[in-house]
């Protein structure tokens, strides 16, 4: 099953440097290295939260949860949070 990213910054002023990313599908080995592919320049910025949407997502292997586990990393060196 294939992966649907769909990355939204936040707008309004009291929740800016947050960012959302709706996954729909499955996030496994053959998907996760998409993800971390358009994460890259989200991380690079200025963001400092992330929230992760998974209500539409129907599986996670290991390899998505690493996916997770390094976008939370770098945000908490800098003080945000996944």
């Amino acid at each position: 099953m294939p992966l649907e990213i769909q990355i939204q910054k936040s707008v309004s002023p009291q929740s800016a440097g947050t960012v959302t990313v709706r996954l729909t599908g499955s996030l496994d080995t053959a998907t996760a290295p998409e993800l971390e592919r358009q994460l890259a320049p989200v991380l690079a910025g200025p963001v400092k939260d992330l929230v992760f949407d998974l209500a539409q997502l129907k599986f996670i292997s290991s390899a998505g949860l690493r996916v997770f586990s390094m976008s939370r990393k770098q945000l908490k060196e800098r003080g945000g949070q996944a």
